[in-house]
């Protein structure tokens, strides 16, 4: 009160100077600027509320249009002399006292009143602006009331209790307050009293539901928000809605009864506890139908998902039970999965809005998260494919854990794809299973934060928690969060605050650690029971209806109990959730084994090398330094020859020009890390004007998408995944800025791309891209690890395979995944466009150069790239050793960069004639065949392995006792490479280069050789 009577006072002699200028002293104002309500409230809770008011006035006094049109009204009725706590009443006509001198001189007259109107102006703004700000922290969430949610930063003012907070006393809640346009509690009422103001920020804001949204920069939207919580009667909802809902309990409540009944002793990770994530889910897909999707993407940890996959995916009700017999054959290759990790597709009518809706739920393993960006990816691409660049036909929802929600880095990572142009999904509905509890771990001990869902305040997602024990609320809120996602293509978050009735799973006892949680559990009515009892009272339904209802259903699973047995075989392919229909046979077999030659014509070659070479937009300025390397591509079509980048750039167009859409993602792609690539060309004049040559290849291409990621691997390599998912009629390329780093993605890696077709039966043709070389980088810049890669490939190491003629295609079809390392642009060229031509899909691992991107040798004619050429798995030796084979002392086998090195060194020796240097190209499935002819040509010549790894890394293991099985063991194979390390490579470059000539030494030196 003290600052608001200094301010007053200050007011008196600044008016009078205003309304009496001098001619030597200039009429001048303080700068006026527009303010909104809810900067309103903010100076009057920081203590700063005396030069506010001021400066509020001034920029009245200069242009009413200058503040919101509250303080307008304020202003207008305090001049004209309306008392405070009176805005019940008429107030007096605005015409009252005229504006200027005289208006001033009766507002600053009555200087009591002023400070009372001011006063409880803004009393009021700020008591709103707490519960919108604050509201969650006392509403009534927890189902077992004893939510360990501990808010450190300050004490939540609200309630009645706490008016006098903020300047109004006991004696106010009878006065009626103006209401400012920034909140939507009246209604049709733009006034009332501050007790009913009080009640219906309660109800709106500390009730079952709890809303966190004042974060938001966005005025629009934290208003949208506000009108679809704070308006009177707005959660209302039709008997035909609450009996919709009550079935929707029904199902969700009595399935895991049934499974329960049937398999008390089998894990299945179950819903109790939070029953009402069924109709939640099935809200949100009603009403994302209605406003026009078609397509649902989901993905989820285990908790709930046979439950999901029954109730709101659909799948037949004997397909998941027959899961649970385990006598059940299993038809399919590979490995299958648990019933809780497998997804599903479905197509389906949906009844509330009458449409046909397709829904996918992702197969996923037990690494919570990780399912996050590959949900993403496949939206983007299902999006991308179908033309729908505002998300508006396709659309993700992804269902998490609360512990995994705050603990694991991968939904941080998922949440800042969320609007980068060549990531975003338009909007990602979040619903969090709120458990309170990890495994057995408390929430105290499980994050930092107050709520689990605090990250996704980095990108304003809005976060409505919900107390999941009442329906209605929920089914509320998911309809909001279904038109927020539609209204702004925006992430949001529901927080469906529960309880796990069980342990961790059904077998497991939670009272060892969480003994009274679990004794309050132990008391806590059925949520299907308290919504029964509670629509039963109210008349929606009767009690016989509802008895007949779960009836009903139990009938329903008997019955799909009973036709369960009838099933003898597992059919994995039954659970496909990324089906291509129109890539394999109806049986799921690729229509061929067969893979045509990779070459292409030479004019085609010369074609797109010039594009590669040229700008092919009008008054576009390049840097000078790419003039440069575009004269240089010139220059090599004119020869016929190509480097590294051109290799990738012939690979690329032309298969655009064939019609398949071109994805390379990753860190800094565009230019490419090593300042080779350039697919990407900037005007240095005009800021964000860009050029993509590879689009101008042909009128009738395919697309080519060339994307810098964000700093991540675990999340953009998952999201590239998911891409790769959607289609098999796509090249999807992730590169890692260098290999080393893509261990921060082993998660990806082990968990999909190795294992996925054993698991899911799920083919994908993902392309890594892992730049690879010991070149005294140090030991984060030089080893994308061959080693893990070659570890998890599933040919066998001590089986020669049969061979016929299709053997190199059928050990493709056989493998999980290709490894390969390229020594030729030729050789990159062709294994890119075999990964699209080839009759089947599987990852494709590259190692790929550094150094040789510009080495004078690593380069390709065209005549390697003309028709009829085709991926050498091996390269043969074709200089005077192959000449005369039997003169042969040594063959020395490698792959990748170090061929190179030995090929200078046998030069540098003057060893052509008695050692035979053969590449390895691809590593696996490895060439048995061709490697057996090799070493067939050379049967009196030493068998080397050398590479420049570590003994303990690289190649080595893998690719010894291949060698040994292909010659029967009759011969020792001999190492030449680096000693073993704990680190990948050396930071001194002196040490690098001794290192290097010891391992060429020892190649060309027998008495050096090691087993």
């Amino acid at each position: 009160m003290h600052r608001l009577r200094t301010t007053v006072a200050r007011l008196r002699p600044l008016a009078a100077a205003q309304t009496a200028p001098s001619q030597s002293q200039p009429r001048t104002f303080k700068p006026a600027r527009r303010l909104n309500t809810s900067a309103a409230a903010e100076p009057f809770l920081n203590g700063t509320s005396s030069n506010y008011v001021e400066e509020m006035y001034y920029a009245w006094l200069e242009n009413p249009r200058n503040v919101h049109k509250s303080w307008d009204v304020f202003f207008r009725n305090a001049e004209a002399g309306a008392p405070p706590g009176s805005a019940h009443q008429s107030p007096p006509p605005l015409s009252g006292p005229p504006r200027g001198p005289a208006g001033v001189q009766a507002l600053l007259g009555s200087q009591s009143n002023v400070e009372k109107v001011v006063r409880d102006h803004l009393a009021v703004h700020s008591l709103i602006r707490a519960y919108q700000v604050r509201g969650h922290h006392i509403a009534k969430l927890d189902p077992l009331e004893i939510s360990c949610v501990d808010f450190d930063d300050a004490p939540c003012a609200v309630g009645f209790q706490n008016v006098g907070l903020y300047g109004l006393a006991e004696s106010d809640l009878d006065k009626v307050f103006r209401l400012p346009t920034t909140t939507f509690i009246g209604g049709s009422d733009s006034s009332l009293p501050l007790r009913e103001i009080v009640r219906r920020l309660e109800m709106s804001y500390c009730q079952h539901i709890g809303v966190e949204f004042m974060f938001i920069n966005d005025m629009e939207q934290c208003q949208w928000i506000r009108r679809k919580f704070e308006t009177p009667g707005v959660m209302h909802f039709s008997l035909e809605e609450k009996r919709t809902l009550l079935a929707r309990m029904i199902r969700s409540t009595r399935f895991e009864e049934f499974l329960q009944r049937k398999w008390s002793s089998e894990k299945r990770f179950g819903l109790e506890g939070c029953e009402s994530l069924i109709p939640a889910l099935k809200t949100i897909i009603d009403e994302s139908s209605q406003s026009g999707v078609e397509r649902v993407i989901m993905g989820m940890p285990h908790r709930g998902r046979l439950n999901v996959l029954a109730n709101v995916i659909r799948k037949d009700l004997e397909q998941i039970f027959c899961q649970f017999d385990s006598k059940l054959e299993a038809a399919d290759e590979g490995s299958g999965d648990v019933k809780y990790h497998l997804g599903t597709y479905n197509k389906r009518m949906n009844r509330v809005s009458g449409r046909e809706i397709t829904m996918s739920l992702m197969a996923n393993p037990s690494h919570l998260e990780a399912v996050d960006p590959v949900v993403q990816g496949k939206t983007k691409a299902e999006q991308f494919y179908c033309g729908d660049t505002e998300g508006k036909r396709v659309m993700s929802v992804l269902l998490h854990g609360d512990a995994a929600f705050a603990g694991q880095g991968i939904v941080y990572e998922t949440f800042h794809l969320s609007d980068l142009p060549s990531y975003t999904t338009h909007g990602t509905i979040h619903v969090v299973v709120n458990n309170q509890i990890g495994f057995t771990t408390d929430p105290r001990m499980a994050r930092s934060s107050p709520y689990p869902t605090d990250v996704a305040r980095v990108v304003n997602a809005p976060i409505f928690h919900v107390n999941a024990d009442d329906p209605e609320a929920v089914m509320y809120v998911c309809k909001v969060a279904a038109e927020w996602r539609n209204t702004f293509h925006k992430d949001v978050v529901v927080d469906l605050v529960s309880y796990r009735r069980n342990g961790h799973n059904e077998i497991d006892e939670p009272m060892f650690t969480q003994p009274l949680m679990y004794k309050r559990i132990r008391k806590q009515k059925g949520v299907l029971q308290k919504f029964a009892e509670k629509v039963i009272a109210e008349g929606v339904v009767t009690t016989p209806a509802y008895e007949e209802e779960v009836a009903r259903y139990d009938r329903i699973c008997e019955e799909a109990y009973a036709r369960s047995k009838d099933e003898k075989i597992l059919h994995i392919k039954h659970w496909l959730d990324s089906p291509w229909p129109d890539f394999f046979t109806l049986e799921g077999q690729p229509k061929s084994m067969s893979c045509p030659p990779t070459g292409i014509s030479e004019e085609e070659l010369g074609h797109v090398g010039n594009i590669a070479a040229s700008v092919p937009v009008e008054d576009f300025t390049i840097h000078g330094g790419l003039s440069r390397i575009l004269k240089g591509r010139a220059e090599m079509v004119k020869q016929r020859v190509c480097d590294w980048a051109l290799g990738e750039y012939m690979a690329f167009g032309s298969l655009l020009k064939d019609g398949i859409h071109v994805r390379l993602s990753g860190q800094d792609v565009e230019r490419g890390t090593f300042s080779h690539r350039h697919h990407v060309l900037h005007d240095q004049n005009v800021d964000k004007r860009i050029c993509i040559p590879m689009n101008y290849v042909s009128p009738d291409q395919a697309p080519y998408t060339v994307c810098n990621s964000s700093l991540s691997e675990y999340g953009v390599l998952g999201f590239e995944l998911g891409f790769a998912m959607a289609s098999p009629n796509a090249l999807v390329l992730w590169e890692a800025q260098f290999g080393d780093f893509h261990n921060t993605a082993q998660c990806i890696i082990d968990q999909f791309i190795s294992s996925g077709q054993a698991k899911w039966v799920r083919q994908n043709g993902i392309v890594l891209l892992l730049p690879h070389g010991m070149e005294g980088m140090g030991p984060e810049h030089s080893s994308a690890r061959p080693e893990r890669f070659l570890q998890m490939c599933n040919d066998d190491p001590d089986v020669f395979p049969k061979l016929s003629e299709d053997f190199s295609v059928r050990q493709l079809y056989d493998c999980n995944w290709i490894v390969v390392n390229c020594s030729t642009p030729a050789n990159y060229f062709h294994v890119l466009r075999r990964q699209i031509l080839q009759p089947f899909r599987k990852p494709l691992i590259v190692f790929t150069p550094k150094s040789l991107l510009r080495h004078p040798e690593a380069r390709s004619g065209f005549d390697d790239m003309l028709p009829a050429t085709h991926f050498k798995r091996l390269i043969p030796d074709d200089g005077a050793a192959a000449a005369a084979p039997e003169e042969v002392k040594r063959v020395v086998f490698c792959s990748g960069k170090i061929y190179y090195e030995l090929i200078r060194e046998r030069r540098r020796r003057g060893r052509d004639q008695d050692v035979a240097v053969v590449r390895v190209e691809q590593l696996s499935p490895f060439p048995f065949d061709l490697v057996k002819a090799e070493t067939d040509r050379y049967l009196n010549a030493d068998l080397v392995w050398c590479q420049e790894e570590h003994k303990n890394q690289g190649y080595y293991d893998y690719v010894k006792p291949r060698l040994r099985t292909t010659i029967g063991h009759t011969r020792p194979v001999w190492y030449a490479g680096r000693d073993p390390a704990a680190a990948p490579a050396t930071g001194n470059k002196a040490t690098h280069l001794a290192e290097l000539q010891r391992l060429l030494d020892t190649a060309f030196d027998l008495e050096a050789f090691s087993v």
